[in-house]
């Protein structure tokens, strides 16, 4: 994507501040304005002096000058203020919009794309484009203006002077064109890589058990090292283009200055013009030069910007496979839980392009009354997970439908089917954040905060669940047999988690995400192997809470542990993606088929351990 349609999707972003990027770039102008008739100034001086001008005269003029300048200063300092102001608010829309965006994509985006890298341009390109919109642009303007007004004095001292002193500088646009778009391509190619090194940071940080335990910090800083390096390379590769670019400027400026010596110096032995008309000359000629080479940092910041613009608008541009339908259809009201219905559904994950389609699901139909418990139970990799996150559409099948209520769930706003559902993943993931605001996530009047310091909210072990839903929130952590576990902690539910709570256990993490979903005090419950860190005793304690804590509820419980399902009211079997079986925990036994030969083997194992 090249500079300008690239930038022009920033324009958008300038609409809010429109008065300020006026004030601002009007300061530019007068300032600009104001600088060039110090030049002026000073050069009606020299004459004065030369042609022994009263010394009050010349007294005027010199307080003429230091007014101006102060004038022009105060300027100046405004111009920026405004300017780079503006920048970084815009800053805060573009990073706002962003954020806002990802968290309506679906979990295949993500899975295709790094985590590092996201980060990368949420930091690093979201920094250049910040640079582009204030800093450039202010720049650019100055320069713009600052070599017209300039011009225009210097083409009022002597014409055929001013236009051979602009000769070297023909030479310009096909200076800035080249390097230009080499500092675009190499600048892409620093960012890929900064999101490179970028993901493999934030891997070994995520992963630092498993590298420690396999004792491969060596191979690790090796791997980084090596990343490093090639970062480094590509930053040399452009920083030599770059540096290239003012000496460029530079000696093209030179060359003028050369000119208006030479042919400049002899018009002024002969009279043609005024020594104080050369002196001015010089200077504006001063003032033109500046902004030439500074249009070399300008085009660099431009161009960097086009670059880091272009990388952000991917996560703009990418749209969500699953979206809320343009007239949503309301479920009917409900007082206890809501019916579940699969329809010939047929699922596979997205495929590559020349790849081979997998199915995880083929042809799976059932139905789960109202407030009734269904278990889905399945060897690793029989499509339980997949089953699961179907219903609240995490994903959509590619064949069938899944319906809620009698009504599609593609047909449902995805916040209301969502709101309807308390949903507890396999993998728990907890914030770092207290157990408190971790167990009140989800609720509307709940929400994660920074955490405060002491002086700010008092002793950290004082900040507990507080008034409002406290009796939900403590009978949901009774239920997941977790209440007695906080309490020994010496700050209990006020007890700060690490990152993804490290600094609890995986039945403790998996309890208190069991805990979070129950507060919600949701209609329909969605269990994906939530027992399988907890012990068997504290999984028959749970058990025991939860078939009263799911009275009324409607559940569906995926397992690979038959004593977490037996008591469901139905029970589907999975292999390869298809329902095998299906029916109570008793029917199921004496049938003597697949279900029987899970809980048999489950059996054998306990026994010998």
């Amino acid at each position: 994507m090249s500079v300008v349609p690239a930038m022009r999707r920033l324009v958008p972003y300038y609409r809010p501040y429109r008065r300020m990027l006026a004030a601002g770039l009007a300061l530019v102008v007068v300032s600009s304005a104001i600088g060039a008739v110090i030049p002026w100034l000073l050069r009606q001086g020299i004459d004065d002096l030369m042609a022994r001008a009263p010394a009050t005269r010349i007294a005027w003029i010199a307080a003429g000058i230091v007014a101006v300048a102060l004038v022009g200063g105060a300027l100046r300092f405004w111009m920026r203020e405004i300017l780079n102001g503006l920048s970084r608010y815009i800053e805060y829309d573009l990073r706002q919009d962003l954020f806002a965006h990802l968290t309506t994509l679906d979990p295949g985006y993500f899975a295709r794309t790094r985590t590092g890298d996201i980060m990368a341009r949420l930091t690093n390109d979201l920094g250049a484009v910040r640079q582009a919109a204030g800093p450039a642009i202010m720049y650019l303007t100055n320069t713009v203006f600052g070599a017209a007004f300039a011009l225009v004095f210097m083409l009022r001292i002597d014409v055929t002077l001013t236009l051979i002193a602009l000769l070297p500088m023909a030479l310009l646009p096909a200076v800035m064109i080249v390097l230009g778009g080499r500092i675009h391509s190499r600048f892409e190619a620093v960012q890929e890589h900064f999101s490179a090194l970028t993901t493999q940071a934030q891997e070994n940080f995520a992963g630092v058990r498993v590298v420690r335990a396999y004792r491969q910090e060596q191979a690790e800083m090796e791997r980084f090292a090596a990343l490093n390096a090639t970062y480094v390379e590509k930053n040399m590769r452009l920083a030599r283009l770059y540096g290239a670019m003012n000496p460029l400027f530079g000696l093209l400026a030179g060359l003028s200055v050369v000119v208006v010596l030479g042919l400049g110096g002899r018009l002024a032995v002969n009279g043609t013009i005024t020594v104080g008309a050369f002196v001015a000359f010089g200077f504006y000629l001063t003032l033109l030069t500046w902004p030439l080479i500074a249009l070399g940092w300008v085009i660099n910041l431009f161009q960097r910007g086009a670059a880091s613009m272009a990388r952000l608008l991917e996560i703009l541009d990418a749209r969500a496979e699953v979206q809320s339908p343009a007239v949503p259809k309301a479920l009917p009201p409900a007082t206890s839980g809501r019916s579940i219905e699969f329809r010939g559904v047929g699922y596979h994950y997205p495929v590559p392009e020349g790849g081979t389609v997998r199915w995880v699901l083929r042809d799976v139909s059932f139905r789960v009354e109202r407030g009734a418990t269904l278990a889905v139970v399945g060897a690793t990799g029989s499509g339980k997970s997949a089953l699961i996150d179907l219903i609240p559409r995490l994903s959509d099948p590619q064949e069938g439908e899944v319906l809620i209520d009698g009504i599609p769930v593609r047909d449902l706003a995805l916040d209301a089917l969502r709101h309807e559902i308390g949903y507890v993943q396999q993998e728990s993931f907890l914030f770092s954040d207290t157990i408190a605001a971790n167990l009140a996530y989800g609720d509307a009047s709940h929400a994660l905060v920074d955490h405060a310091t002491e002086d700010e909210s008092g002793p950290v072990e004082s900040r507990d669940l507080g008034t409002h839903d406290a009796t939900v929130h403590r009978w949901a952590a009774e239920v997941a047999q977790l209440d007695e576990t906080v309490e020994s902690f010496p700050h209990g539910y006020g007890t700060l988690l690490g990152e993804r709570g490290i600094n609890l256990s995986g039945g403790q993490k998996q309890r208190l995400a069991l805990s979070r979903a129950l507060a919600r005090r949701p209609r329909i419950v969605l269990l994906d192997d939530a027992l399988s860190a907890v012990d068997t005793h504290t999984e028959a304690e749970i058990l025991r809470g939860l078939r009263g804590a799911l009275a009324g509820r409607t559940a569906v419980i995926a397992s690979h542990r038959i004593s977490a399902v037996r008591d469901a009211s139905w029970i589907i079997v999975l292999d390869g993606g298809c329902v095998v079986e299906q029916g109570t925990h008793d029917t199921l036994i004496n049938a003597g088929g697949r279900y029987s030969a899970l809980l048999s083997r489950q059996q054998l194992e306990e026994a010998l351990q």
